[in-house]
């Protein structure tokens, strides 16, 4: 497969407070390609959050690399890193992280006018992606005003505005109950299907990560077993 968009080579991350010293990933080898959805698995504490905080460039590796589209965070600096970040990855999290005074159609094209596009623009591909998500109702809808399930489908759209080739999500249907969290695995395989989208998905959702492509399971910072589907 080609089209690499993330890479991890030998990637290791010790924390340090004073002379306290914790390592928390231990050589980590993966990489995602276009189209892929993988999911990290593994126990709380297991340093799912910080792998996927490694590759969405909020953090650096203590060893090893970490290359976005063939570029290695490291080698950048903050400008360059955020530049490239901004125009390949999406980022979902548990919480939807929505901006309470702006309506849904405000918060998906707040990335968009950010980048400098300009409001008419921002907003009709903020509603194209909304539509998307099936929330063509909800345009002018508040972030209190809507469900959990659609506040994160909001987040998801908004993850989408920049044209990612990757969304990166940390525990996604976390909050939700069964029925919505399964509409929400519907959403991302539909996006992954029509759009060629990559998802890396930190999760303790055992149904959603049984649906990627790829499973990748910690236990203490090591991979413990690596899965690919052969549906």
């Amino acid at each position: 497969m080609t089209d690499l968009i993330l890479e991890c080579s030998s990637v290791s991350k010790v924390f340090s407070d004073g002379d306290l010293k914790t390592s928390v990933l231990h050589d980590i080898d993966l990489s995602i390609h276009a189209g892929e959805m993988m999911a990290i698995t593994g126990a709380s504490g297991s340093g799912k959050s910080t792998l996927l905080n490694l590759l969405g460039g909020l953090d650096l590796p203590s060893s090893g690399d970490v290359k976005l589209v063939g570029q290695s965070y490291q080698s950048l600096s903050e400008r360059k890193k955020g530049l490239l970040r901004n125009a390949n990855l999406g980022f979902v999290y548990q919480f939807h992280h929505l901006l309470p005074e702006f309506s849904a159609e405000e918060n998906v094209a707040m990335p968009l006018w950010i980048a400098g596009e300009g409001k008419k623009t921002s907003l009709a591909k903020a509603r194209e992606l909304l539509d998307q998500v099936k929330l063509s109702h909800r345009y002018h809808h508040r972030a209190g005003e809507l469900s959990g399930g659609e506040r994160q489908r909001v987040a998801i759209a908004r993850a989408l505005a920049a044209n990612p080739k990757c969304v990166l999500m940390d525990e996604p249907t976390g909050n939700l109950d069964f029925n919505t969290a399964d509409h929400i695995h519907e959403l991302i395989k539909s996006i992954n299907s029509e759009m060629n989208v990559a998802f890396v998905i930190v999760t303790h959702d055992l149904a959603l990560a049984e649906r990627m492509d790829k499973r990748l399971n910690l236990v203490e910072g090591r991979i413990d077993s690596f899965e690919e589907s052969t549906t």
